[in-house]
């Protein structure tokens, strides 16, 4: 406690604080960039064979109106060219007359294209145009953005252990290194397989940047402030999530896309004499002349005194009840206990399907119709009124029925999709952002309502095993949204049961607002147990 009586005489957020948050909140903005902007960097065009006799150099995806070819003929049932296949120029097609004495064109034997003629209007270049990754390869988009995601995963545990033993400062500079250096060589990238290694990279490096700054800035802030902060966190990075569609739509070209958003990372490295070392994290290695430092110099700045003597106090307080104990609990105490475990499968779970619904949502958009910067845009956007909406409610309503209520209204609006006529494409994209603002509403709140589940002694285990669901969720979400070329609703439909189960088992864990948080694993088995036997006793 002594920590957090020092934050409330130094002031719980003045002018110290919001300056090393604003500064903080700005690697949300840039992370936000490279988690979307593989929309745009692999974003499918339409596409079309290279016909015969036909060279590459000079070919256009519009062919002339009065073109013809006996072996390469216009689909009406699909309104397109030949894409995958085209007839064997070896052999002639033949005209034959059937029963009735009709004369239909008989095809040959295919042969699959072996060149492709993409159109230009929207996107000039982008990695499926350049590698083509069509057809038989249209799988490896796919599997691009989950190895993105593969890298999430390691970057958060890699630089979050690293940031616990050697300090939030280094290796936040350590990850913006990384990003910058992998970030270019993503730009440069001769062919795809060292296209998805370096951007596998990019992910590490901007989930150790978004994490850190996360951390750093609960750390520094009261309790009372940190949902404020969190919120504006989120906010931020949906700024990040909407100024990435006005990059791609003035920069059509992938390799430059990916260097104008990894530039303006340049500016963080000027961070290594802008923003101190986390206080709290010296204060647990026993840095206290560091801390006592850092904590004057706020005083200082918001206009507060804080003698050398009371500092004394307090932090020894803090000292000592921050000892290190012999056996810590670990992962298996989340499966050892059966309250903790029941809790535990439902929170899992939870994670796992927001965190689906959202990037599956978020990197869908060009599958809803219409135009797909504005798709984008409507969808980045949506998330504004989401993040207001927890900030006024989950401390009036409580986190339980907000966090239900927002997956029940999100797998609801994405079920309705498919009985959205096909004359009216506004309609579905309409309840695909009513889905997508509700499930980023349930990101914002599962977070918290995560960490009040937990004790003390097992909060982090609990969060990081949450946190990995989450991670393989997003491994999936490319290969779901991959199935919309066998119908279009079917991630929709996927995302929406998924969201509907969850929000309805989410009921059965226990409410956290106003309540005192549970400490010792004894006390996290028991909290919940009391109100289920209280409930059952009434109805006896």
């Amino acid at each position: 406690m002594g920590y957090e009586d020092v934050i409330q005489l130094m002031g719980e957020f003045g002018p110290y604080q919001r300056r090393i948050y604003f500064l903080l909140c700005l690697p949300a903005i840039s992370s936000a960039f490279h988690f979307m902007a593989g929309v745009f960097l692999a974003a499918r065009t339409d596409f079309r064979c290279l016909s015969p006799n036909e060279s590459i150099e000079n070919a256009t995806y519009q062919l002339p109106l009065n073109f013809s070819n006996p072996n390469y003929i216009w689909d009406n049932e699909t309104k397109l060219w030949p894409q995958c296949q085209i007839s064997d120029d070896n052999h002639a097609s033949q005209y034959y007359v059937d029963d009735r004495g009709n004369q239909s064109l008989k095809i040959n034997p295919t042969m699959k294209c072996r060149s492709f003629v993409y159109d230009k209007t929207t996107y000039r270049l982008t990695t499926t145009s350049e590698f083509n990754l069509v057809c038989d390869n249209a799988w490896m988009r796919a599997t691009a953005d989950s190895l993105f995601m593969v890298g999430v995963m390691i970057g958060s545990i890699v630089f979050g252990g690293l940031s616990d033993r050697f300090g939030r400062k280094p290796i936040y500079f350590l990850a913006i290194i990384v990003h910058l250096t992998s970030g270019i060589l993503v730009a440069v990238s001769p062919e795809f397989i060292s296209y998805m290694m370096f951007r596998l990279i990019v992910a590490g490096s901007v989930s150790g940047l978004f994490s850190i700054a996360y951390v750093t800035v609960v750390e520094m802030v009261s309790p009372k402030k940190r949902l404020g902060t969190v919120i504006g966190i989120y906010l931020s990075f949906t700024s990040g999530y909407i100024i990435t569609a006005c990059f791609a739509y003035f920069i059509t070209n992938w390799r430059i896309l990916q260097i104008a958003i990894t530039l303006p990372s340049i500016i963080f490295l000027s961070y290594w004499w802008l923003i101190p070392e986390s206080v709290r994290w010296l204060l647990t290695k026993g840095r206290l002349e560091e801390a006592k430092d850092l904590l004057q110099k706020g005083a200082s700045v918001n206009g507060v005194e804080l003698s050398r003597d009371r500092l004394d106090i307090l932090l020894n307080e803090f000292n000592a009840a921050n000892k290190p104990v012999l056996e810590k609990p670990g992962l298996i105490d989340l499966m050892r206990y059966p309250n903790l475990r029941r809790k535990s499968l439902l929170l899992f779970f939870s994670w796992f399907v927001i965190s689906g619904t959202y990037y599956g949502l978020s990197w869908n958009t060009s599958n809803l119709g219409g135009n797909d910067y504005v798709n984008f845009l409507i969808s980045a956007g949506v998330e504004i009124p989401a993040h207001v909406f927890t900030f006024f409610t989950l401390n009036r309503l409580g986190r339980r029925i907000v966090l239900s209520g927002c997956m029940l209204f999100s797998g609801t609006s994405l079920l309705l999709t498919t009985v959205v006529p096909t004359d009216l494409p506004w309609m579905l994209v309409v309840l695909a952002m009513f889905g997508k603002s509700s499930i980023t509403a349930s990101f914002g709140s599962i977070y918290i309502f995560t960490t009040e589940q937990y004790p003390t002694t097992i909060r982090n285990v609990g969060l990081g095993a949450c946190s990995t669901f989450a991670r393989i969720a997003g491994l999936l979400v490319p290969y779901i949204n991959y199935l919309s070329t066998i119908w279009t609703p079917l991630p929709l439909v996927i995302f929406g049961s998924g969201a509907l189960m969850s929000g309805l088992l989410i009921l059965l864990l226990p409410e956290t607002l106003n309540e005192k948080l549970p400490e010792t694993i004894e006390d996290g088995e028991l909290f919940g147990r009391k109100s289920i036997q209280m409930k059952k006793t009434s109805s006896d």
